[in-house]
């Protein structure tokens, strides 16, 4: 009996077994099968003979409010896209406290007035009374020390006034100029906390780029030069003059700012769009050449980033990147490709180190 026990489980992982080998078999054969992908040569900038650099657009007249002051938001009266008026009334925070601070403060004018009215009547008289010699010089010391203590007391009740009705400047967000409503990151009922941006305003008409130059360039960028802006996403080229060049690169990553403001254009600016700012100066000739792909082609893996290229006998072969900065949808890598190859850009499948593929 224990011997017809022993066969039957041995039949049994025979079975289990053979059925594995063939599903194995059958995840062989389809990840065999050639998937379908199309490729791209690498892109340098070496084609274009002057120093170029890679910025964003924004309005030259920006501004980010907060406030000073903690409350709840009563009132938002504008919309993203609406265009306000210098002055006008963008958020309104509850100041029920800064109401009773300020009648506090009326009542400390009122009765600092009165104490100093009095004091000054009877320091005029104690005047009249020491030149005529009916009073003596410690009454009139102390007379004009009252006097002089009732001025201070209401000079600074005036002040408290004026520190109050600067709080309330801050409990009513108003338009610092004529523009547009851009961003609104506060809903009615909200806490607005101090240095909070709730609400942000951009004056329509003048833009700017800022770029970023290498140090190997920048000795030759000078404030004052006419250069041409290339906005790819609406395919228009405008014109500008750099403003502005910074000297240091210690927060910039090795690399100096440069501020361009554009000309005025009927082209569809908008702040945020990736511009190519082209400078009329002639690349040295050791600035090497660099390689742009896009983001889109980027694999991720933990840490790691990498980008799937072919190899001769037809498979995808992962490459890990070293990559550098980031001009609109295109990163420069700094190492791991070279300029005579070509990588992946799309799949119809899922792809893997070593799979088939098939170039369309």
């Amino acid at each position: 009996m224990k011997t017809y026990t022993y066969i039957i489980a041995l039949i049994a992982v025979s079975i289990f077994t053979t059925s594995c080998g063939s599903d194995e078999k059958k995840v062989d054969v389809d990840r065999t099968s050639p998937i379908a992908v199309t490729v791209s040569a690498i892109q340098t900038n070496q084609n274009n003979p002057f120093v170029t650099a890679s910025g964003k657009i924004q309005a030259k007249n920006s501004a980010d409010l907060s406030t000073r002051s903690m409350g709840y938001v009563n009132s938002i009266p504008v919309n993203v896209g609406d265009q306000v008026r210098k002055g006008q009334l963008l958020i309104a925070i509850n100041n029920a406290d800064l109401q009773a601070k300020s009648a506090q403060v009326d009542a400390s004018i009122t009765e600092a007035t009165a104490a100093f009215n009095n004091a000054e009547k009877d320091y005029n008289r104690f005047q009249n009374l020491f030149a005529d010699n009916s009073a003596s010089q410690k009454e009139m010391d102390d007379m004009t020390a009252n006097f002089e203590m009732a001025k201070a007391r209401l000079e600074a009740a005036n002040q408290m006034k004026n520190e109050v009705n600067s709080q309330f400047a801050y409990s009513n967000i108003k338009a610092p100029f004529s523009g547009i409503v851009t961003s609104k990151n506060i809903e009615v009922g909200d806490m607005a906390n101090p240095g909070m941006p709730l609400i942000s305003v951009e004056a329509p008409g003048l833009f700017e780029v800022l770029a970023m130059i290498p140090e190997n360039e920048i000795s030759e960028i000078k404030t004052g030069t006419d250069v041409n802006v290339t906005v790819k996403s609406i395919n228009k080229t405008v014109t500008g003059k750099v403003t502005e060049v910074s000297t240091s690169a210690k927060h910039t990553g090795g690399q100096y700012l440069v501020k361009v403001v554009l000309n005025k254009t009927e082209a569809p600016l908008l702040s945020g769009m990736f511009a190519t700012v082209q400078f009329p100066v002639a690349k040295k000739a050791s600035a090497s050449s660099m390689i742009l792909i896009p983001t889109s082609a980027l694999v991720t893996r933990g840490q790691l980033t990498g980008v799937y290229t072919t190899s001769q006998s037809g498979t995808a072969v992962l490459r890990w990147l070293r990559l550098g900065r980031t001009y609109g949808d295109m990163v420069e890598v700094l190492s791991g490709l070279t300029e005579n190859e070509s990588y992946i850009v799309t799949a119809e499948a899922k792809l893997f180190n070593g799979a088939k593929i098939s170039i369309q």
